[in-house]
């Protein structure tokens, strides 16, 4: 009824908007009679829009239509979860989305996580499927992991605290114990390395990082005398 009421107005503005442009203009009879011919036909186009929305409104009025939530419950059916198990999945996808985005390592770890989620009918529902089986992949196809670790060849006038902290490598001298450790083969003495030996490099860990990070804030040279 409402609709109606609008489109008569429209209707109704429509003719007497005209019937204005019309009188204020030289029109000989025949271009009035033609003109009002013309808004008496989209007049009649309108009573018969009319018609047909208000057909339209009586069947859906009559139609069965469902709460969105049981639409929602039935889709989620259909992959055989309940609201519970697609909030845990929402979760469990926007974790791991973080972890692709921040690089968080290993790769062939968050690989497997992401195939995991595939494999989940879940992924299937519209609001997971091009994130889970397109974009997230996308990111992990394009992530170039860093190696785990890089081969450094000793020159004249390195110690292990200068190597430590090139800016290539930690850019931190007090991570030098990282460096002896893992060459504690070649390494007898940390104070004694030379030319041309070849020495791990290994790549910090987070704990590493913050650790070695807190000593380097925490220093402080002693006064010169």
């Amino acid at each position: 009824m409402v609709l109606k009421k609008y489109l008569v107005s429209i209707l109704s503005l429509m003719l007497f908007l005209s019937a204005n442009i019309i009188a204020q203009e030289e029109m000989t009879e025949e271009e009035w009679e033609a003109e009002m011919s013309r808004l008496g036909a989209r007049k009649d186009a309108l009573q018969q829009e009319i018609t047909t929305l208000n057909s339209d409104l009586e069947n859906l009025k009559s139609m069965d239509i469902k709460s969105f939530e049981e639409c929602t419950n039935e889709l989620y059916a259909l992959v055989g979860a309940t609201k519970s198990d697609v909030d845990n999945f929402r979760n469990a996808v926007g974790e791991l989305d973080g972890k692709i985005r921040r690089k968080e390592g290993p790769k062939a770890d968050r690989q497997k996580d992401l195939d995991a989620l595939k494999s989940n009918k879940i992924s299937a529902l519209p609001e997971f499927f091009n994130g889970v089986h397109s974009k997230m992949q996308n990111a992990l196809d394009s992530w170039v992991e860093e190696p785990q670790e890089i081969m450094y060849t000793v020159v004249k006038g390195d110690h292990l605290w200068g190597i430590a902290k090139k800016k290539e490598h930690y850019g931190n001298g007090f991570a030098w114990p990282v460096i002896y450790k893992a060459n504690r083969d070649q390494i007898k003495n940390p104070d004694l390395i030379y030319p041309k030996q070849v020495f791990k490099v290994p790549k910090l860990t987070e704990e590493e990082k913050a650790k070695y990070e807190k000593l380097r804030s925490n220093y402080k040279p002693a006064p010169v005398q």
